[in-house]
């Protein structure tokens, strides 16, 4: 991994964080559909829904985002609630290829993940515990921050392992972006989510993952 070329200040304890800097190609559509049918079909092979929040990186996040304020079964992290969705039989939907990979990293290691479109957001960031009269208008609507885990650039609320940023979404014209996991450090390594990362671009090569880094 190569050192992140922003500063990030995290203020609260327990998290590493795994970055990646992808470039979409123009790879074949037909993996990228394969691998998120194949990592839907393992979500299920896993784990059981009664049992899911005992596993130790869902119930790790959990006290994470208890520590921070947050209670994780009202606003549950986005790993928890897209496993929860495949675990009641839904499947991982088409959105854009560097969405879609991030999902199904996010699926791999049932951890947050966010894809933010290049030149979205201003560094450098802090991680902190949402403040009083924090929001933003998230992928469903205006989300109140206050005591969620929150990602921040010198703009403002940037991300939420919960509900991602309208700012900084993906779209059909997103060729380069930056994905960022949310990794409980206690239970997952960045070099763990780096390897998974790879994995999944080398079943669906539908982005060239120009260089990692972990903060």
């Amino acid at each position: 991994m190569k050192p992140l070329p922003f500063h990030v200040d995290k203020l609260i304890a327990g998290w590493s964080f795994f970055w990646a800097h992808l470039e979409s190609t123009s790879g074949d559509q037909g993996s990228l559909a394969t691998l998120r049918t194949e990592v839907a079909e393992s979500v299920r092979a896993r784990y059981e829904l009664p049992s899911l929040a005992s596993d130790p990186t869902v119930s790790g996040l959990r006290k994470l985002f208890k520590a921070a304020g947050c209670d994780p079964s009202r606003y549950r992290p986005s790993s928890e609630a897209l496993l929860r969705r495949l675990l009641k039989g839904g499947e991982i939907p088409a959105i854009h290829p560097l969405v879609d990979l991030n999902n199904c990293l996010s699926a791999e290691l049932a951890v947050p993940c966010c894809v933010m479109s290049e030149g979205t957001f201003k560094p450098p960031l802090i991680w902190r515990a949402g403040q009083e009269g924090e929001n933003y208008e998230s992928l469903r609507g205006p989300f109140n921050l206050e005591k969620k885990p929150l990602l921040l650039d010198t703009v403002g609320p940037l991300d939420a392992p919960i509900t991602g940023s309208q700012r900084v979404k993906v779209t059909p014209e997103t060729r380069t972006a930056w994905l960022v996991s949310y990794l409980p450090a206690a239970v997952l390594s960045p070099e763990l989510a780096e390897e998974k990362l790879m994995q999944l671009v080398e079943r669906a090569p539908v982005a060239e993952i120009v260089f990692t880094a972990a903060c």
